[in-house]
């Protein structure tokens, strides 16, 4: 009896071991971006745990001022050592639906600039837009145009409305009731030429393949940062836009 609570013990110990060997390979040579418990840096590619990280930053509702002040500060933190400039908005109750919280504005430093500037997003938002551009947007421009993005067209991030700007009262509110989502429009490359959802999507037109390609490319990559991403070929109300948002629900259309 002694003997066999001997060899379980030792079994244990030597799983044990293995299990903790394992772990030290993993955190040794495994990606950065794909382990969890690594924290989020903007520079590395987009990993299996990149989506996880950014959620870290998410605010609910009913979160206390000082747990929205907390999380927001470590949000900007990141972006600030990832060499983006980033200020903090005032945040907004305009009733009902329409309330945002961790509101910042993206000023400067290592990004493409948004058009309009001055948008004011959540800050997990501003997080993912990061990544997009430097992860997706900037080395697709590359590739298909040989130029960098300038600018980044858009419709704006918030919007007192409901999904559709719906009269429904029973429609969903639209995230970007929330600051939490960003409609492009387009982007503007520092040779000059404009890429238009509008007009590019459909691939006709001079460019017209590269331009497709390209527009394609960065809705796809936008899948992998974005919760939700809404294209022209989802229906007509985004015929002239990409809708990237962090919503809690998935979507890639």
């Amino acid at each position: 009896m002694k003997r066999d609570f001997a060899d379980f013990w030792n079994l244990l110990w030597e799983a044990a071991l293995g299990v903790c060997a394992a772990f030290a390979l993993l955190n040794a040579f495994a990606p950065h971006q794909d382990l969890p418990w690594k924290p989020l840096d903007l520079n590395h590619p987009i990993g299996q745990a990149t989506a996880a990280k950014v959620s870290d930053f998410e605010l609910t509702r009913t979160a206390a001022p000082e747990e929205v002040v907390a999380t927001t500060d470590a949000c900007m933190r990141i972006l600030r050592e990832a060499g983006v400039q980033v200020e903090r908005a005032d945040d907004r109750d305009d009733g009902g639906f329409c309330f945002v919280q961790g509101a910042v504005r993206l000023t400067g430093g290592d990004i493409t600039p948004l058009a309009p500037g001055g948008l004011v997003m959540q800050c997990p938002l501003a997080v993912r837009y990061v990544i997009w551009d430097r992860q997706v947007l900037q080395p697709a421009a590359q590739q298909a145009f040989g130029s960098k993005v300038a600018r980044v067209d858009t419709y704006g991030s918030y919007a007192c409305r409901r999904i559709y700007n719906s009269d429904n009262p029973d429609a969903r509110p639209s995230e970007h009731a929330r600051a939490n989502a960003l409609d492009v429009a387009g982007v503007t490359l520092e040779d000059g030429r404009v890429i238009s959802v509008a007009r590019d999507w459909s691939g006709d037109g001079p460019e017209a393949e590269p331009r497709a390609g390209f527009l394609r490319t960065l809705r796809n990559g936008a899948c992998r940062v974005f919760s939700t991403v809404l294209s022209p070929d989802y229906n007509d109300a985004h015929a002239d836009h990409l809708h990237l948002d962090g919503a809690a629900r998935g979507l890639c259309r």
